[in-house]
């Protein structure tokens, strides 16, 4: 077997902070790990069993975003075998299916010496990906804001918050497909103006470190949570506990199933010890801001 040539790492996400839907993400400690090794035909092994499922062919995400990227740059790639190991869970909200596209963008830039910079990854990812907050995270790091639709690309990195995170994980998945067929073609315009205001003052309120008031913007969502918060047992039962024990505040991981909750740094493993007992439904992970986004290690 040929030595790897690259690793890469890309951290997990969670994404539609609150009001901040399909637009306000943020990349977690949580690494999914790329082994790159010159190879006869397109292989991806996965390493544990919840990723077992997936293809280990040319049909893998990963293997068609290389081959995407490389036809879009109208470059020619020889096949390689791919070695993943990974912490994220899959199809619970952290950005599972973001990490694989930013991975294989991350692999072709660097096979085929493309010299891509940063926007320009986090624009071919989002087109990619069909929406920006989850996979730009992925590849800059720390808090991103995005503005994407088909024409129009525009992001902005905000400094990796000095908070600890804790993440509620159900034991079902959900597609993100699922998740949007929960929530309306259309909102009213006084129910938009008042989204787009909290939607605002979240933005404003992480740029300038001010989590308190993020964690109240939060509950203040209209575009995705009241349609989508019946799908996590004891929803409402666990704001009002987090309430009582002093965090930021919680909100939807993502399109769900999981749950974000911010806390004070270096409270995320208490809190999540509390969590865990309270509600041992969910398996509870204490974790912090990823600072760094999508990067290649020797090895």
């Amino acid at each position: 077997m040929e030595l790897p040539l690259f690793t890469v790492v890309v951290p997990a996400t969670t994404a539609n902070l609150g009001p901040g839907y399909d637009s306000v993400g943020m990349s977690l400690s949580l690494y999914m790990n790329v082994k790159v090794s010159k190879s006869q035909s397109w292989e991806v092994r996965y390493d544990g069993e919840e990723y077992a499922g997936l293809p280990s062919d040319e049909s893998n995400l990963i293997v068609r975003t290389i081959q995407k990227v490389a036809s879009y740059y109208e470059k020619e790639l020889s096949p390689h075998l791919l070695q993943i190991k990974s912490d994220i869970p899959l199809g619970k909200g952290l950005g599972s299916s973001a990490t694989a596209i930013a991975a294989g963008i991350e692999i072709a830039d660097h096979l085929l010496h493309l010299g891509l910079s940063a926007r320009e990854k986090a624009s071919v990812g989002s087109y990619l990906e069909g929406h920006a907050d989850n996979v730009t995270a992925a590849l800059l790091g720390g808090v991103v804001v995005t503005y994407f639709n088909e024409k129009e690309f525009e992001v902005i990195q905000l400094p990796t918050p000095q908070i600890g995170v804790v993440i509620l994980v159900p034991p079902n998945a959900l597609k993100t497909e699922e998740s949007r067929e929960l929530l309306p073609k259309q909102l009213d315009h006084q129910a938009a103006a008042s989204g787009s205001s909290a939607s605002s003052m979240l933005t404003t309120a992480i740029a300038l470190g001010d989590w308190k008031l993020a964690g109240k913007m939060f509950e203040k969502d209209l575009f995705h949570e009241p349609y989508r918060k019946k799908m996590m047992p004891q929803f409402d039962e666990i704001r009002a506990y987090c309430h009582s024990i002093g965090t930021y505040g919680m909100t939807i991981s993502g399109a769900g199933p999981s749950l974000f909750v911010a806390v004070e740094a270096n409270r995320e493993q208490e809190v999540a010890a509390l969590l865990k007992k309270q509600f041992p439904y969910y398996e509870s992970i204490a974790l912090k801001p990823s600072e760094k986004g999508a990067h290649v290690m020797k090895g």
